[in-house]
């Protein structure tokens, strides 16, 4: 699968994902720590960290709807989009989260929240799985001119054909 959003020849969407669900998993740390006992504000700070994650899951999931153009029918469209749905969902449930918060003045969490940040990770960690399987099976490895993955077998430098720096 050849990605249309791409830099120096990687493809952006799997770059983008990795911020939003590091972001969730900090809101996940902070919320516990605020739930242990910790300072008062890491409510707040988990509260703005779920909204920049949103964001950045917007960017992501934005980057993949255009990529999802170019798959082709069969197994590697099945895959992408389910893919997709299982970030998506992710996503909702910590809107969901969000929109609570939002009402509250601390913009604190609750046990119940908690268990819905971790229920929503736990779904976003079947997405990395997806997302994974999908970069290592659809996206040849690429490698740049001047390091040694051009030396390995299946590597393609970016830019060039696979084969032309392919050593025997």
């Amino acid at each position: 699968m050849e990605s249309r959003l791409r830099v120096h020849g990687h493809p952006i969407q799997p770059m983008l994902v990795t911020f939003p669900f590091g972001l969730f998993v900090s809101v996940v740390v902070f919320d516990l720590t605020d739930l242990a006992g910790g300072p008062e504000f890491l409510g707040e700070v988990g509260y703005w960290t779920v909204v920049a994650a949103l964001v950045a899951a917007a960017l992501a999931a934005g980057a993949g709807m255009i990529d999802l153009w170019d798959v082709p029918d069969g197994r590697t469209r099945r895959t992408a989009v389910t893919f997709n749905l299982v970030n998506t969902a992710m996503a909702v449930l910590f809107v969901f989260v969000c929109l609570v918060r939002s009402g509250t003045p601390d913009r604190g969490v609750t046990a119940v929240l908690l268990a819905v940040e971790l229920l929503a990770l736990s779904v976003g960690a079947l997405g990395v799985w997806i997302g994974g399987t999908l970069v290592r099976r659809f996206d040849p490895p690429r490698g740049e001119p001047g390091t040694l993955d051009v030396l390995r077998p299946g590597f393609e430098s970016v830019g060039e054909p696979l084969g032309q720096l392919r050593r025997g």
